[in-house]
Protein backbone atom coordinates (compact mmCIF):
# COMPACT_ATOMS: atom_id res chain seq x y z
CA UNK A 1 0.00 0.00 0.00
CA UNK A 2 2.72 2.49 0.86
CA UNK A 3 4.67 1.40 -2.56
CA UNK A 4 1.67 2.85 -4.41
CA UNK A 5 0.92 5.63 -2.20
CA UNK A 6 4.77 6.80 -2.66
CA UNK A 7 4.83 5.83 -7.02
CA UNK A 8 1.55 8.33 -6.54
CA UNK A 9 3.35 10.98 -5.39
CA UNK A 10 6.24 10.54 -7.33
CA UNK A 11 4.35 10.85 -10.99
CA UNK A 12 2.60 14.06 -9.09
CA UNK A 13 5.07 15.33 -8.17
CA UNK A 14 6.17 14.47 -11.97
CA UNK A 15 3.01 16.11 -13.47
CA UNK A 16 3.55 19.50 -11.07
CA UNK A 17 7.32 20.03 -12.11
CA UNK A 18 6.13 19.49 -15.82
CA UNK A 19 3.33 22.22 -15.22
CA UNK A 20 5.59 24.32 -13.53
CA UNK A 21 8.45 24.11 -15.91
CA UNK A 22 6.13 24.95 -18.78
CA UNK A 23 4.96 27.90 -17.22
CA UNK A 24 8.16 28.71 -16.67
CA UNK A 25 8.62 28.72 -20.63
CA UNK A 26 5.55 30.66 -21.53
CA UNK A 27 6.51 33.17 -19.55
CA UNK A 28 10.19 33.16 -20.94
CA UNK A 29 8.63 32.68 -24.68
CA UNK A 30 6.38 35.40 -23.83
CA UNK A 31 9.09 37.95 -23.11
CA UNK A 32 11.26 36.49 -26.86
CA UNK A 33 7.72 37.35 -28.76
CA UNK A 34 7.60 40.57 -27.14
CA UNK A 35 10.99 41.64 -27.72
CA UNK A 36 10.90 40.20 -31.63
CA UNK A 37 7.42 42.23 -31.62
CA UNK A 38 9.14 45.27 -30.84
CA UNK A 39 12.50 44.42 -33.44
CA UNK A 40 10.06 43.88 -36.13
CA UNK A 41 8.04 47.54 -35.35
CA UNK A 42 11.52 49.42 -35.34
CA UNK A 43 12.82 47.82 -38.30
CA UNK A 44 9.71 49.08 -39.96
CA UNK A 45 9.47 52.23 -38.63
CA UNK A 46 13.36 52.76 -39.61
CA UNK A 47 12.58 51.76 -43.19
CA UNK A 48 9.34 54.04 -43.68
CA UNK A 49 9.76 56.57 -41.14
CA UNK A 50 13.07 57.70 -42.28
CA UNK A 51 12.70 57.93 -46.42
CA UNK A 52 10.79 61.17 -46.53
CA UNK A 53 14.13 62.75 -43.80
CA UNK A 54 16.21 61.56 -46.28
CA UNK A 55 14.52 62.55 -49.17
CA UNK A 56 15.28 65.82 -47.92
CA UNK A 57 18.26 65.75 -47.39
CA UNK A 58 18.80 64.84 -51.07
CA UNK A 59 16.87 67.24 -52.28
CA UNK A 60 18.99 70.31 -50.63
CA UNK A 61 19.77 72.64 -53.34
CA UNK A 62 23.21 73.70 -51.37
CA UNK A 63 25.66 72.30 -48.93
CA UNK A 64 23.94 74.49 -45.45
CA UNK A 65 20.17 73.01 -46.59
CA UNK A 66 21.75 69.37 -46.51
CA UNK A 67 23.69 70.23 -43.40
CA UNK A 68 20.61 71.65 -41.97
CA UNK A 69 18.31 68.32 -43.08
CA UNK A 70 20.91 66.35 -41.51
CA UNK A 71 20.43 67.28 -38.20
CA UNK A 72 16.56 67.20 -38.17
CA UNK A 73 17.63 63.95 -38.57
CA UNK A 74 19.83 63.67 -35.27
CA UNK A 75 16.82 64.47 -32.33
CA UNK A 76 14.34 62.52 -33.83
CA UNK A 77 16.70 58.82 -34.56
CA UNK A 78 18.05 59.33 -31.10
CA UNK A 79 14.84 59.65 -29.82
CA UNK A 80 13.55 56.35 -31.19
CA UNK A 81 16.95 55.12 -30.01
CA UNK A 82 16.35 55.42 -26.40
CA UNK A 83 12.73 54.38 -26.45
CA UNK A 84 14.05 51.04 -28.07
CA UNK A 85 16.49 51.20 -24.95
CA UNK A 86 13.75 51.58 -23.07
CA UNK A 87 11.25 49.49 -24.30
CA UNK A 88 13.75 46.50 -24.00
CA UNK A 89 14.44 46.89 -21.06
CA UNK A 90 10.75 46.90 -19.98
CA UNK A 91 10.20 43.82 -21.05
CA UNK A 92 13.57 42.17 -19.88
CA UNK A 93 12.10 43.62 -16.42
CA UNK A 94 8.87 42.26 -16.68
CA UNK A 95 9.76 38.82 -17.96
CA UNK A 96 12.79 38.61 -15.18
CA UNK A 97 10.08 39.86 -12.84
CA UNK A 98 7.65 37.10 -13.43
CA UNK A 99 10.24 34.34 -13.49
CA UNK A 100 11.40 35.58 -10.46
CA UNK A 101 7.66 35.82 -8.48
CA UNK A 102 7.23 32.20 -9.92
CA UNK A 103 11.31 31.20 -8.60
CA UNK A 104 10.58 32.97 -5.18
CA UNK A 105 6.61 31.36 -4.64
CA UNK A 106 8.49 27.55 -5.08
CA UNK A 107 11.39 28.73 -2.43
CA UNK A 108 9.17 29.38 -0.06
CA UNK A 109 6.88 26.39 -0.77
CA UNK A 110 9.90 24.37 -0.55
CA UNK A 111 11.45 26.19 2.47
CA UNK A 112 7.66 25.66 4.29
CA UNK A 113 8.12 21.87 3.35
CA UNK A 114 11.69 21.56 4.51
CA UNK A 115 10.21 23.73 8.06
CA UNK A 116 6.84 20.95 8.18
CA UNK A 117 9.78 18.28 7.64
CA UNK A 118 12.15 19.15 10.05
CA UNK A 119 9.17 19.62 12.85
CA UNK A 120 8.11 16.05 11.93
CA UNK A 121 11.81 14.79 12.37
CA UNK A 122 12.35 16.54 15.30
CA UNK A 123 8.69 15.42 17.10
CA UNK A 124 10.30 11.75 16.41
CA UNK A 125 14.07 12.10 16.89
CA UNK A 126 14.83 9.95 19.95
CA UNK A 127 15.66 11.12 23.30
CA UNK A 128 19.27 13.24 24.11
CA UNK A 129 19.23 14.70 20.38
CA UNK A 130 17.55 17.63 21.26
CA UNK A 131 20.79 19.20 21.04
CA UNK A 132 21.33 18.34 17.34
CA UNK A 133 17.98 19.14 16.69
CA UNK A 134 18.08 22.61 17.91
CA UNK A 135 21.44 23.37 16.14
CA UNK A 136 20.06 21.99 12.80
CA UNK A 137 16.92 24.31 13.14
CA UNK A 138 19.45 27.26 14.25
CA UNK A 139 21.55 26.47 11.06
CA UNK A 140 18.25 26.25 9.41
CA UNK A 141 17.24 29.67 10.68
CA UNK A 142 20.18 31.22 9.90
CA UNK A 143 20.56 30.42 6.16
CA UNK A 144 17.08 31.56 5.42
CA UNK A 145 17.71 34.89 7.27
CA UNK A 146 20.85 35.18 4.72
CA UNK A 147 18.84 34.26 1.59
CA UNK A 148 16.10 37.02 2.89
CA UNK A 149 19.20 39.30 2.73
CA UNK A 150 20.12 38.69 0.36
CA UNK A 151 16.81 39.12 -1.86
CA UNK A 152 16.57 42.50 0.22
CA UNK A 153 20.06 43.72 -1.61
CA UNK A 154 19.20 42.25 -4.61
CA UNK A 155 16.26 44.31 -4.73
CA UNK A 156 17.42 47.12 -3.91
CA UNK A 157 21.12 46.88 -6.48
CA UNK A 158 18.13 46.76 -9.06
CA UNK A 159 16.44 49.62 -7.83
CA UNK A 160 19.16 51.77 -8.34
CA UNK A 161 20.04 50.63 -11.45
CA UNK A 162 16.66 51.56 -12.83
CA UNK A 163 17.24 54.88 -11.53
CA UNK A 164 20.65 55.28 -12.93
CA UNK A 165 19.17 53.80 -16.32
CA UNK A 166 16.56 56.71 -16.01
CA UNK A 167 19.31 59.71 -15.07
CA UNK A 168 21.10 58.51 -17.65
CA UNK A 169 18.30 58.22 -20.62
CA UNK A 170 16.84 61.51 -19.40
CA UNK A 171 20.67 63.26 -20.15
CA UNK A 172 21.42 61.76 -22.91
CA UNK A 173 17.43 62.94 -24.14
CA UNK A 174 18.61 66.66 -22.97
CA UNK A 175 21.75 66.90 -25.01
CA UNK A 176 20.17 65.49 -27.73
CA UNK A 177 17.79 68.31 -27.36
CA UNK A 178 20.81 70.98 -26.72
CA UNK A 179 22.71 69.49 -29.44
CA UNK A 180 19.42 69.88 -32.05
CA UNK A 181 18.68 73.33 -30.63
CA UNK A 182 21.68 74.48 -31.55
CA UNK A 183 22.43 73.64 -35.24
Amino acid sequence: MTATLNLEQIVAANKTAVAEAQALAATAFAGFEKLVELNMAVTKAALFDTTGDLYSVFNAKNPNDALAAQASLVKPLAEKGLSYGRSVYAIASETGAELTKATEAKIAEGQKTFATSLDTMAKNAPAGSEAVVAVVKSAVTASQNAIDTAKTSAKKAVELVEKQVATVSDSAMSAVKTTSRKK
